[in-house]
């Protein structure tokens, strides 16, 4: 038992299993909810919540997500202070965390089926999408200096605000994984299905902090690529063969040809090959669709790399007041007086 848990392989080997049976009990629990929902009202509402929510209806998913945060923040905080070392395999710690995040998983479960209602009762639909948003754009941060950003060259990025991020962003990403997984009722159409799953794999992320696999570059761009699956499929159920997936997927997959497979190590040949692949993808997709179209491959990059630019900006700034207000006023020596 205990040379799995130290196997950086072992402990991927069952995680990620574990997170697709995770997503095959939604699927069960699923089958047993029968809600009637209002009719869909557009793109800002959220289809799956009550029509007339009650208290304990609102209650039991609040308080089951601050729970579920609190727990994830204090063991994040408990590592910062006590553990701070990188391990091959689980500090205790990173089990509790793991056993937590299935308990609160089961919570959800069981909260679903009495009283459905996520926190989407409460909040914006965007919230839910912008919290992963803002979790990808951070990544791109921390990951500046060593894949660059633009074709391996670095983007002008405060080595302070890379260090920020990489100092904190575990909080930012739990508030994100634990925020959206509790924003959705445990429902089990196939959009929820997708969105539990990568939900799963991220608590399952950040369940490992100072362990090596948390690091792991191909592991951390898996997790990052598999908004290019979860955006397109959503995109195709929710529009159709006909509708906006080819942006979705096109747009992500830009983002990986510019920035992030240059973290890889890969030769300057297999990145050509790729890059290759990737516009001659996009060129016979559009082609059986309409050129005039293809532009719109570069809406999702660009809104990602103006975010970039944006967050590092405000991070920098809001570091840049907290050290002049932090700085210690210089006292000017007393006037001597004989």
């Amino acid at each position: 038992m205990f040379s799995v848990l130290n196997n950086p392989r072992s402990v991927l080997g069952w995680g990620i299993p574990v997170c697709l049976l995770l997503t095959a009990g939604v699927w069960l629990g699923g089958r047993w909810l029968d809600v009637e929902l209002l009719p869909d009202q557009g793109a800002s509402w959220y289809y799956w919540k009550l029509p007339e929510p009650t208290f304990w209806t609102r209650a039991t998913a609040w308080l089951g997500y601050l729970a579920h945060q609190l727990f994830s923040w204090g063991l994040i905080h408990y590592a910062q202070r006590r553990v701070r070392h990188y391990a091959d395999g689980l500090h205790p710690v990173n089990v509790v965390a793991l056993a937590g995040n299935f308990a609160f998983i089961a919570l959800h479960e069981v909260q679903s089926q009495l009283f459905y209602d996520g926190l989407a009762q409460d909040v914006s639909i965007f919230s839910s999408q912008g919290s992963v948003i803002v979790l990808l754009i951070v990544v791109l941060i921390m990951e500046n200096r060593r894949r660059g950003m633009f074709f391996g060259r670095p983007a002008p990025i405060s080595a302070e605000v890379g260090r920020f991020f990489r100092k904190y962003h575990g909080y930012l990403f739990s508030w994100a994984a634990v925020y959206t997984f509790w924003y959705h009722p445990m429902e089990s159409t196939s959009g929820h299905l997708i969105g539990f799953a990568y939900m799963f794999l991220l608590l399952l992320q950040g369940s490992l902090f100072y362990t090596r696999t948390h690091t792991s570059r191909w592991w951390t761009l898996a997790l990052e690529l598999l908004v290019v699956v979860h955006g397109t499929l959503v995109a195709v159920m929710n529009s159709g063969p006909d509708g906006m997936w080819p942006m979705f997927l096109f747009g992500f997959l830009g983002v990986f040809v510019i920035t992030q497979m240059h973290g890889l190590g890969l030769s300057a040949r297999t990145r050509w090959v790729l890059a290759a692949l990737y516009l001659g993808s996009a060129f016979a997709v559009y082609s059986s669709r309409s050129l005039a179209d293809l532009g719109e491959i570069v809406r999702i990059p660009l809104i990602e790399y103006l975010v970039v630019a944006v967050v590092a900006l405000l991070t920098w700034l809001g570091l840049l007041g907290h050290r002049l207000i932090r700085r210690p006023a210089e006292v000017a020596a007393p006037e001597r007086t004989d």
